[in-house]
């Protein structure tokens, strides 16, 4: 056959090639179509086999996730039920009791972000515990009305606390009719008058400060908290105060006196600028910022040198 095939001419064998290679070609393209649309029925039958086995893998894994849940929460072999308090019981109560670790971490983990146990039911809405748990557990639990802030005082509160005792010093108050010199006393004596704690007997020699003194006994009654039936317990031995030197003072200086305001004082520096120095009250009575009442006040304070 192959002798005869050579004894065609040429052009006659390039003719039977190029049917060959034709023919090749389009069995190779019968093949490849027929493999990627019609696919064989046995082939079609392992898919759908391997689809079913995928299935059961999955079902398998989801069974098996469900009993680790389920082991989780599965009670310990060794359980014993007595009553105890959820705000306060330990990992080793719970786990006597029967919860699983990963009951107990979440009951921790609670409690340590401030989390309080009110009643049984709130008990039962810790993630994890089962409905089973809770029933077996509910009869047990005790939780008090109000919940102890701590047991007992720790070593070093009870140490403070005395250290502060024994340092405080014992105020022994004055008998009836004791008089004190109101421009003399300093808070340790003011607080012995009875009815006069720290926060007045402050009051009193800031304001007095402040004063420059006090000249008339009534003026206890300016300074706050301090009550009239509190001034039989004062003299005023010496009335001399100190006073404000009205022509050479400066703003804040006047101002910071209790009878004085940012205005009056700002019109003692423009009359003092514009007028000169001032001589007496009656120049300050020309303006409408003093008033006869802040005059009589202020004319034991003023000092015109």
């Amino acid at each position: 056959m192959w002798k005869d095939f050579f004894y065609y001419s040429r052009s006659e064998r390039r003719a039977v090639l190029f049917l060959l290679t034709l023919i090749v070609l389009l069995l190779a393209a019968i093949i490849i179509y027929s493999k990627r649309d019609n696919v064989p029925l046995g082939l079609i039958e392992n898919v759908a086999e391997v689809d079913s086995f995928l299935g059961d893998v999955q079902r398998m894994k989801k069974q098996s996730q469900k009993s680790g849940k389920d082991c989780d929460n599965r009670p310990a072999k060794a359980v014993s039920l007595f009553e105890f308090n959820p705000n306060l019981a330990d990992s080793i109560e719970f786990s006597r009791l029967g919860l699983s670790p990963y009951v107990i971490k979440n009951v921790l983990k609670y409690r340590a972000k401030g989390g309080r146990f009110k009643t049984p039911a709130s008990f039962a809405k810790i993630y994890g515990l089962s409905p089973e748990q809770y029933a077996d557990l509910e009869s047990y639990i005790r939780i008090p009305e109000v919940e102890p802030i701590n047991r007992e005082p720790s070593l070093s509160y009870r140490l403070d606390t005395l250290h502060k005792n024994l340092r405080k010093p014992y105020s022994e108050k004055y008998a009836k009719g004791t008089q004190v010199d109101v421009n003399m006393a300093d808070t340790l004596e003011l607080k012995k008058i009875p009815g006069i704690g720290s926060a007045i007997a402050r009051n009193i020699v800031v304001y007095r400060q402040r004063l420059g003194g006090f000249c008339d006994l009534r003026q206890l009654l300016e300074v706050r908290f301090f009550t009239p039936d509190l001034l039989e317990w004062f003299v005023l031995s010496d009335s001399s105060v100190n006073k404000i030197r009205v022509n050479h003072e400066s703003l804040d200086k006047l101002r910071a006196h209790p009878y004085l305001n940012f205005y009056q004082a700002k019109v003692i520096l423009e009359h003092r600028k514009k007028r000169g120095e001032i001589k007496s009250l009656s120049q300050l009575s020309l303006y409408e910022e003093f008033t006869e009442k802040d005059l009589n006040r202020l004319s034991a304070y003023f000092s015109f040198d």
